[in-house]
């Protein structure tokens, strides 16, 4: 069996060929040791390897850095990737043909289908005379190209590019999608940012004035505990924080809040250590004590207690804010949180959205909650979850 063969059915059995997954189905049982074994445990590996430059995107970077893995995984003399302006890099010999592999892809780039081009070079000993042009697509548009440059494209070479392009095609519409992913949250947390109460700011900013001349030195400690609540509040780095981080600023705004509303205004806060250090989405829980102190306590007259209770659960932290407020609509909760009623509460539906698109439908909010009997707000956050790290 010839090596672009061997190598197109390994990259085949790697990337989901149909109707080439039986070559290891006779020795289930047996340490692989096969030539074409081995080849798909190689092809295994380079994909590997590849896999997170192309998770970057389609740049220079990540094409200087993927080429490689690319050449070994195709098993070909060269490889060049490009996008449908220019050549991103080159990996192999015969590096004098790069500067004609943007020309070369011009016809991919605008047709969208591969191009074989056979004894393109004049030297008869030149290991790149013939290439295999592949284009990259996401979601119907060409958006660059895969060459493989060998002695002769056969067409073990010309199925196995093809393959490649196909997977890598598939890396960079993830790598898109984690852009767009990232573009939501960070628009996410931005109007969270914005709707960080700006009447709280003023009654905060007035409770504080209150005190400069009848005690100083309080006006002067709850103006630090201000700067510090809208320094977290309005960081611009980082999409999570630690739990104890996000506590921290709930403790400065509860203390502003006490200040305005004096023994009006119950605290209860209940936290097993163990999961201060478990990371959070940034400003997950800070909407939902605002909106606590909102509803719970400003449209009243008497007294209010929010309780905030942190606990361990397992492989999870479950954590509820809960007020004995006025409570809602059941049913008008949850018309908001599905996005078909606008809503006064601070963020509820924002923090639903984002627990979700990070952990999962199974962890959004669960909101509990009746006229007047209160309302308390839990969620349940994995203690690990790839791609969650407090910054």
């Amino acid at each position: 069996m010839g090596r672009s063969l061997l190598v197109a059915l390994a990259v085949a059995v790697v990337l989901g060929v149909p109707g080439l997954v039986l070559l290891r189905g006779f020795r289930s049982r047996r340490a692989f040791g096969t030539p074409a074994e081995l080849a798909t445990h190689a092809a295994l590996h380079e994909a590997s390897l590849a896999s997170p430059a192309l998770r970057a995107g389609l740049t220079a970077d990540s094409a200087a850095r993927s080429a490689g893995h690319l050449r070994a995984l195709l098993g070909s003399a060269a490889v060049a990737l490009t996008d449908t302006e220019q050549l991103l890099a080159w990996e192999g010999v015969a590096s004098h043909h790069a500067e004609h592999a943007h020309e070369l892809a011009s016809l991919a780039l605008a047709n969208g289908r591969t191009t074989v081009e056979r004894g393109r070079c004049p030297d008869p000993d030149c290991p790149a005379r013939s290439a295999v042009v592949c284009p990259l697509v996401l979601d119907d548009r060409v958006v660059g190209t895969l060459t493989a440059y060998d002695a002769l494209a056969g067409p073990g070479l010309v199925r196995a590019t093809a393959e490649v392009a196909r997977w890598v095609s598939g890396q960079l519409e993830l790598a898109e999608l984690d852009e767009s992913r990232s573009r939501l949250a960070e628009a996410q947390l931005r109007a969270l940012r914005a709707q960080i109460s700006p009447h709280f700011v003023y009654n905060a900013l007035t409770a504080i004035a209150s005190f400069v001349r009848t005690d100083p030195e309080r006006a002067r400690e709850l103006l630090l505990e201000f700067a510090d609540f809208t320094r977290y509040s309005s960081r611009t780095h980082g999409e999570f924080t630690t739990l104890a981080e996000e506590l921290r600023s709930i403790d400065r705004y509860l203390l502003l809040e006490r200040a305005r509303f004096g023994d009006r205004l119950q605290v209860v806060l209940r936290v097993a250590p163990e999961v201060l250090p478990v990371a959070v989405p940034y400003l997950c829980l800070q909407p939902l004590v605002e909106n606590a102190v909102q509803h719970g306590l400003e449209h009243g007259l008497g007294t209010g207690t929010v309780t905030v209770v942190a606990e361990d659960d397992g492989a999870q932290c479950r954590i509820s804010v809960e007020d004995d407020g006025a409570g809602s609509d059941p049913e008008r909760v949850r018309a908001i949180l599905a996005g078909t009623e606008p809503s006064d509460s601070m963020g509820l539906a924002n923090v639903d959205a984002r627990l979700r698109a990070v952990y999962g439908d199974e962890h959004g909010l669960l909101v509990e909650t009746a006229l007047g009997a209160g309302t308390k707000v839990t969620l349940r956050v994995p203690k690990w979850t790839a791609g969650v790290r407090a910054s």
